[in-house]
């Protein structure tokens, strides 16, 4: 049978409480349950013995500062006897944190309308940061321009191959099933009607102004700025950035610029690459399911779809690198903390990169449409 740890003893004039063996977070369990077989109700005055406990941590102190709180609401008389010096100054340090934790104001709940204001405040916050962040990117953007010999070529290249070159399998294979998955919804649309061969001019016109630029940023976004965040973010971490600062060398220039560049030369290219391969999937689709022959494609396709369709979706694809890059690296620069801030930071980086890539090419449709194009 398991030795009780605190026990009452009645056989004294004055009730006594035994306290004996290792209160320590081992037996922590023990001493709750010792604590909750006992009868606190209806005691006048009670000794308190600590003369057998050996060993004690803060959690048998807590539990013997628990005891003695609860006597002091039922304005029981009590005295500690035979305690240790060590024990009694772990119970005085589990008291005064007590009393230091009462002290500390607990959270005040804000309703909504504050808390949309914070959000507010927070969102202003970070646009003023973002808009700084440009303006300090532009000016370094002129200085070099000025001096190519300030141009990180290696970097350049280096993110050219990375962003580009090794994006060109997936950018392929999902342009290529877009391809595939326009025709055939636009295509049981156009069967009804026998109007086989206009699949031409919906697709054209839909994977050149639309699906080619727009698939191709948000992959970029996901694959490309979420690493820059990271990448950031990590030498962040480990005060690179800061080193470079101190040797005099602006952080956007080394780390910002390469890959804003880099972006801006290779996202016509792979929206050109994902144009190639939507029009692919999208010509096969057309003639296992609508007849339409790869001749009857490319004739029709010379005549309905203009240079100016190709460009009108070329145009966007500067403005959505400048997006991935420079709010990808923004954020790799807001890193702070720990290790689970890089996580965040390149989530939010991915999260806004999207929400302003969809917002721009609305606003370009807007645009374009009031133009006549």
């Amino acid at each position: 049978m398991t030795k009780k740890l605190l026990e009452m003893n009645n056989q004294t004039d004055v009730q006594q409480l035994i306290c004996q063996g290792s209160w320590t977070l081992a037996n922590l369990n023990q001493l709750k349950k010792d604590y909750d077989q006992i009868n606190w109700n209806n005691l006048k005055t009670i000794a308190i013995d600590g003369n057998a406990i050996y060993k004690m941590d803060t959690s048998g102190a807590w539990i013997l500062q628990k005891i003695l709180k609860q006597l002091n609401q039922q304005q029981t008389k009590f005295n500690l006897a035979h305690f240790h010096n060590e024990h009694l100054l772990l119970l005085k340090m589990i008291a005064a944190q007590e009393t230091h934790l009462k002290e500390i104001p607990q959270p005040k709940r804000f309703n909504w309308l504050h808390r949309l204001g914070q959000r507010s405040y927070d969102q202003l916050q970070f646009i003023q940061a973002f808009l700084a962040f440009i303006g300090e990117l532009s000016l370094i953007a002129l200085r070099v321009i000025r001096n190519p010999r300030a141009i990180r070529w290696r970097l350049l290249l280096n993110i050219i191959e990375t962003s580009g070159y090794q994006a060109l399998p997936i950018i392929a294979l999902l342009s290529f099933m877009i391809g595939v998955v326009l025709t055939y919804q636009m295509g049981l649309q156009l069967r009804t009607y026998g109007a086989n061969i206009f699949i031409v001019d919906l697709l054209g016109f839909s994977v050149f102004r639309e699906f080619g630029p727009l698939l191709t940023a948000i992959i970029i976004a996901g694959r490309t700025g979420s690493a820059f965040a990271a990448q950031i973010g990590t030498m962040v971490l480990n005060e690179e950035v800061d080193a470079l600062r101190t040797l005099g060398i602006a952080p956007a220039e080394l780390l910002v610029l390469p890959k804003l560049f880099g972006l801006i030369i290779v996202m016509p290219l792979l929206s050109m690459w994902a144009n190639l391969f939507g029009l692919l999937g999208g010509m096969l689709m057309a003639k296992g399911m609508l007849g339409v022959t790869f001749y009857d494609f490319f004739e029709r396709f010379a005549q309905v779809v203009s240079a100016r369709s190709l460009w009108i979706g070329l145009i966007k694809t500067p403005i959505f690198a400048l997006l991935i890059a420079s709010i990808g690296c923004f954020q790799g620069m807001q890193v702070s903390g720990g290790a689970d801030s890089v996580g965040r930071h390149t989530t939010r980086s991915v999260v806004q990169i999207t929400f302003c890539i969809i917002i721009t090419d609305a606003l370009f449709s807007i645009l374009f449409t009031r133009l006549g194009l």
